[in-house]
């Protein structure tokens, strides 16, 4: 073989010589690749599913969608490894190297054969009122199966019930129970699947400040196997930007409501790609063609086929090439099931129970004037009721397609219990997955904390406070008392600030939250300590700006000692009151009733400080020793006064340890209550 070049021809071969030429890559006697399991090739109407190699590892399939298979050197040669179909013969023609980076990518991500089976699928919602609770049926006993190498699309009308069956077969909704079965090779859903499974959701769910490249390649560090290097998995990355051309944005940031980025079909995009990335077995997708163009979306679609084993989509008003693509249709109506089987068999179906287009037009749009029930277009017969479709499809097909899917698929009892045993892997150690978490927090929450908006504010504040608080002396007690109001303040301050900071900081990533611990991207725990941890920081610089301000300004005690002081003790009220706010935030995701908590909560610490009220009433002075307002008082009248008097505005001042203590333990106490609020939501 000659050696590969930029010149390089493709060479040709039967598929036997390419499975040989695959086991002797590999150095595997048993025909895997990578963990020893056996491959398999199926045409778009034909499965062929074989036991995995003794070596270990699970089954893997990798399907055509027509005879031939070609990789082409442009392709091949980037690293994605994405196989195009044609159909002149049973021969692969593909590159030396184009091999080689299909033997890498083959090693991404062992490929899982998974049959869905469901049957008579159910879904009620429950509506909660004022003074009654009311179900709404969803779906009614929908029933269907999709095979490996499979398209299937979910078409209907807007609240017909298309995304919540995605949500249910791809394991996203179980509450409350759905009726009927779902199976995964005569299984139910596992959470080890949960990293076998890509799911795009209908709602681009992205960081707004970052880029697309960082947004692809924090994804690719945390979602692709240990094996790979960070080298390897940052060209993954690049490949798959480059096989959703998304070249010219690639350095643009995401944006958002407030933030100018990309466009909406770019998004869509990225979230793609997000789910891609992995090779995943299933991959399941909520309008995925939404703000794209029909040759885009066909593109896209074609990629989908060439990447992922199965794919489960919800799709609106296809164009008539994009209809042709899809392998199986289910038409819904009003939550009831009008057809399932093959797409390119759906209009020969309606045909015979009458229901035919008058004029030439696109069979998706057609089907969708059936599903809505629109009887008055010139394309539907007028003689048709509402009902009908759906009792004619019960008489003509749903026993039929019932029995079929009482019959045991023919799998072997290893693959039928893959789907359990195999090992839940993540894709980075802890320490792996904290350190990439806390560097794309800090990436993103840069912007929020560098703001000329934030800068502003607490620059005006700390002018204002110097101003009113001109070189201020303390040779008498009245002027003592005078700039005990100041230190009282920015006590006040520097609470109230962080703590409704804070508050939003997990109802807003709750969505990203739910979508990335869904997929297994990392645990809770690395989650969690790398968005606290890399608060720290970011939180040093605003109140380090302030006091710079205020301290000169005011005339505080101007030694080195007692700056840096003033600066810790100021930094440990801040953590300590980000902690409440993250502990309220969790718990109550809901931001009025959190906001709410938080103001009653500040202004019971504000009251008994020990500013406004000398003697607080036995009944209530325990407040304030939950009171971080009043332990940073107490610290900031001993940094400033020790060596004036013992007693400072009737407080007496000891050695500060009891005041520090207590705010170390808010620090570590309310961040722990917020971790296990988390944990009780069951995120993911």
């Amino acid at each position: 073989m000659e050696t590969p070049n930029s010149n390089l021809g493709l060479c040709r071969t039967q598929s036997n010589q390419l499975a040989q030429m695959l086991s002797e890559t590999s150095g595997d006697t048993s025909g895997g690749v990578g963990s020893g399991g056996t491959h398999s090739r199926k045409s778009s109407r034909q499965m062929v599913l074989t036991s995995p190699g003794r070596s270990g590892g699970n089954t893997h399939i990798r399907k055509t969608r027509s005879a031939q298979m070609k990789f082409e050197l442009d392709d091949v040669g980037s690293g994605a490894a994405l196989s195009r179909a044609s159909s002149a013969s049973l021969g692969f023609s593909f590159s030396f190297t184009g091999l080689l980076c299909l033997l890498m990518i083959l090693q991404i991500q062992e490929t899982l054969v998974v049959m869905i089976y469901f049957k008579e699928v159910s879904y009620k919602m429950v509506i909660k009122g004022m003074t009654s609770t009311v179900e709404k049926d969803v779906l009614n006993g929908i029933s269907g199966a999709v095979n490996p190498g499979e398209v299937l699309a979910l078409m209907g009308p807007s609240g017909s019930g298309k995304t919540t069956l995605l949500s249910l077969l791809g394991g996203r909704l179980t509450d409350p129970d759905p009726g009927g079965s779902i199976t995964y090779n005569d299984q139910p859903y596992s959470k080890f699947l949960k990293s076998r499974i890509g799911f795009v959701t209908q709602d681009d769910i992205l960081f707004p400040h970052l880029t697309v490249r960082e947004t692809l390649t924090y994804a690719a560090l945390l979602r692709l196997p240990k094996t790979l290097t960070k080298q390897e998995k940052e060209k993954r990355a690049s490949d798959v930007i480059r096989e959703l051309v998304l070249e010219r944005c690639q350095d643009t940031m995401i944006g958002g409501s407030f933030v100018r980025g990309v466009s909406g079909g770019e998004r869509k995009r990225v979230c793609i790609g997000l789910e891609i990335i992995m090779n995943p077995s299933l991959l399941f997708l909520d309008e995925p063609t939404s703000g794209l163009d029909s040759t885009t979306a066909l593109r896209i679609i074609e990629l989908l086929q060439d990447i992922a084993e199965t794919v489960i989509t919800t799709i609106h008003q296809p164009s008539s090439r994009l209809f042709h693509k899809f392998d199986k249709l289910i038409l819904h109506g009003k939550g009831n099931l009008l057809y399932f089987g093959k797409a390119s068999e759906a209009m020969v179906y309606f045909s015979s129970i009458g229901c035919s287009p008058l004029i030439a037009m696109n069979p998706a749009e057609f089907l969708l004037d059936l599903a809505n029930g629109n009887m008055n277009e010139a394309s539907v017969p007028s003689e048709l009721e509402d009902m009908y479709l759906v009792e004619a499809y019960e008489t003509q097909v749903a026993e039929e397609t019932k029995k079929q899917l009482m019959i045991p698929a023919p799998l072997d009892e290893d693959i039928k219990s893959n789907v359990h045993t195999m090992k839940r892997e993540w894709g980075a150690s802890w320490r792996e997955q904290y350190s990439i978490l806390f560097q794309r927090e800090l990436k993103e929450r840069q912007h929020d904390y560098f703001s000329w908006l934030r800068i502003t504010q607490v620059l005006v504040t700390a002018v204002i406070l110097g101003l009113l608080w001109w070189q201020s002396q303390v040779h008498s007690p009245k002027e003592l008392d005078n700039q005990a109001g100041l230190l009282f303040f920015i006590a006040v301050f520097w609470a109230f600030f962080p703590v409704f900071t804070a508050i939003f900081t997990f109802p807003q990533e709750r969505a990203m939250l739910n979508k990335e611990r869904a997929a297994d991207m990392y645990r809770l725990s690395a989650y969690f300590m790398a968005r606290t941890t890399s608060d720290l920081p970011l939180d040093l610089f605003l109140p380090l700006l302030f006091l710079l301000v205020v301290y000169f300004m005011a005339g505080l005690r101007l030694t080195i000692e007692s700056f840096f002081l003033t600066m810790v003790t100021v930094f440990l009220c801040i953590v300590a009151a980000q902690g409440l706010g993250l502990a309220i935030g969790a718990t109550l995701t809901d931001l009025k009733k959190a906001t709410t908590l938080a103001s009653v909560t500040v202004m019971a610490f504000t009251l008994s400080g020990g500013f406004f009220v000398k003697d607080v009433p036995i009944f209530i002075a325990w407040l304030r020793y939950l009171s971080f307002n009043c332990h940073t008082y107490r610290l900031l009248l001993k940094v400033q006064y020790e060596t004036i008097s013992p007693v400072i505005d009737g407080i007496r001042l000891d050695n500060g340890l009891k005041e520090a203590t207590a705010l170390a333990i808010m620090v570590f106490g309310y961040r722990l209550l917020a971790y296990i609020s988390l944990r009780r939501m069951k995120i993911g």
